[in-house]
């Protein structure tokens, strides 16, 4: 459990009222759990109100209800094996109207990370990437499909792009060897965070290439290392994990960096829809 939490709540625990022992107490044993109820479930769950589940979090030092509830949310999401994140997904959601919940979910996580994604720290990336000699876009297992995408557009708009998808450690470091101060590297990772995408960032970090880090808690092991933190929230969805908001940042830094590259974007678009045309890349559609 995190560290921090546990510290809170004991050190107000002599002072907790009767129902908020209750709250405590539940949340020792059933964190999990608790850590995506909202606070009437919650209050309903440990048989109080509603009003002191919120007191409970002001109690121990959170401006609300939903700062502490971040606090669980971080607490587990690395935690969890497949088969708990499976019934944790379950129990937040639901079996029926999926398609209801799920993309409410999804709309409630590209709000959230428009609350926590930092414009200036996005600024400042979007400049470290358009003056960098070579980016690297690294990613692994679930997140891979982000630096696909990105590395997709990127290789468009830049000549020097290269994409990280590796399956064993030392792919990591074989394709990362040459970073240098001159260099940026755009990693992903969220929960459960990759052991290797940490140490890849970290040796990057190392070389003074500048890092931007796109992951879900400044307590994230990509965090440490990053020069320019970027956080998108994702959440568990069944087995899977959704990362919507996290597909919307990447959009953002396309459009992002296509605008500050608008003239070379246009002529290399240009010369690429002259080659598509003249070998029939793209079937023509007749009205």
């Amino acid at each position: 459990m995190n560290n921090e939490l546990l510290t809170r709540i004991d050190a107000h625990g002599t002072r907790f009222s009767k129902g908020q022992r209750l709250i405590a107490q539940y949340i020792r044993m059933h964190y999990d759990k608790a850590a995506f109820m909202t606070a009437a479930r919650l209050g309903g769950t440990v048989g109080v109100s509603e009003s002191t589940v919120v007191r409970f979090a002001t109690e121990i030092g959170y401006p609300g209800y939903p700062a502490l509830q971040r606090a669980m949310q971080e607490m587990i999401r690395s935690r969890l094996t497949a088969v708990q994140r499976m019934e944790v997904a379950e129990d937040r959601i639901g079996s029926e109207k999926l398609l209801n919940a799920v993309l409410t979910s999804d709309i409630e996580s590209i709000r959230a990370t428009m609350e926590s994604v930092s414009e200036h720290s996005f600024t400042e990336a979007v400049e470290a990437i358009v003056h960098a000699r070579h980016i690297y876009i690294a990613a692994a297992r679930s997140s891979a499909p982000l630096a696909s995408f990105l590395g997709y557009y990127f290789n468009l708009i830049f000549g020097q792009v290269t994409v990280v998808n590796a399956v064993s450690e030392s792919e990591f470091f074989e394709k990362l060897f040459r970073i240098g101060e001159a260099d940026a590297v755009i990693g992903f990772s969220f929960p459960r965070y990759s052991a290797s995408m940490a140490k890849a960032m970290h040796f990057a970090r190392s070389k003074g290439a500048t890092v931007i880090s796109i992951t879900d808690s400044e307590n994230s092991p990509l965090a440490h290392h990053a020069t320019h933190l970027l956080l998108a929230q994702s959440n568990m969805v069944s087995v899977a994990d959704s990362l919507v908001a996290p597909m919307s940042l990447v959009n953002a830094l396309i459009a992002a960096v296509t605008e500050r590259k608008k003239a070379d974007v246009i002529a290399a678009l240009e010369r690429l829809e002259a080659a598509w045309d003249a070998y029939g890349i793209y079937e023509k559609v007749v009205d």
